[in-house]
């Protein structure tokens, strides 16, 4: 049955300052082991959470862009994490995700930080994004979007995905909301989920504790780490996953639903 190989990387962020992140995630991806395969860094890695995307955002041919391109190809990965970009007068806090041979694929976070006021600098997406490798399907999202469960939820009696990633700069004063919401959104879409979040203080002085986890298709944590930087990879096994959703298929007896076009524009 199908392996994959998932890496988080916890980490704290140069507030507002790309070369140094870049720099720094380069050297950490440079340590990940041989099998590593799909890595996956936080929220605005390039940058922190910030509301000031002017001076920062970049297009899709950007040096932040061309920096994913270059890091997958080089070390064989697939590598995924949001950035600031740029689409005419527009900013987009979108998730990338860079295949090795340079092909990728975005999400543009749908449920914007009003709280922050990311709602009033950021354009919000309309289509989630669901990646496939090695016979694994992914469902990539950003931060906020863990608070609302129909965004996330499987549309069909058959599961659409087996895998929902977070990337998160998710604080510290939160973290009880954030661990409680990645271990439902685990039970209730029957699929392995993991969050990755940031660690330190940002340029406004609130602190991550991180908390970045690994739950299987039970609600069950498999990996869990605060406060400290950390690099920790693990395998997942397809058929545990299917093991689980044939002798729980309560899946089968949800409702059924679709989310229009119209509806979330």
């Amino acid at each position: 049955m199908a392996e994959l190989n998932i890496t988080s990387i916890q980490s704290n962020l140069y507030w507002e300052n790309k070369a140094d992140n870049l720099r720094m995630f380069s050297q950490k991806i440079e340590l990940l082991p041989a099998h590593a395969e799909v890595v996956i860094l936080p929220e605005m890695f390039a940058t922190g959470f910030t509301m000031n995307p002017q001076p920062f955002a970049e297009t899709m041919e950007g040096d932040t862009v061309k920096w994913m391109q270059q890091t997958a190809a080089e070390n064989k990965i697939i590598l995924t994490g949001s950035v600031i970009i740029k689409e005419g007068d527009l900013f987009y806090n979108r998730l990338i995700w860079m295949l090795p041979n340079g092909e990728l694929g975005f999400y543009d976070k749908r449920h914007l930080f009003a709280f922050a006021g990311e709602n009033e600098k950021y354009r919000a997406g309309h289509k989630r994004l669901i990646a496939s490798v090695k016979g694994w399907k992914i469902n990539l999202q950003i931060c906020y979007d863990l608070r609302f469960p129909v965004w996330a939820r499987q549309q069909t009696k058959d599961p659409e995905y087996d895998i929902l990633i977070y990337v998160a700069n998710w604080p510290e004063r939160r973290s009880h909301a954030w661990k409680t919401l990645l271990c439902a959104r685990a039970i209730e879409n029957q699929c392995y989920v993991i969050g990755v979040n940031r660690v330190g203080k940002d340029g406004n002085g609130i602190y991550h504790s991180g908390n970045s986890m690994m739950i299987n298709p039970l609600g069950e944590v498999l990996y869990h780490m605060s406060d400290d930087e950390d690099i920790f990879t693990l395998t997942l096994l397809k058929e545990d996953l299917e093991k689980v959703r044939e002798k729980f298929p309560f899946y089968r007896d949800a409702d059924s639903f679709s989310i229009r076009d119209e509806d979330i524009i």
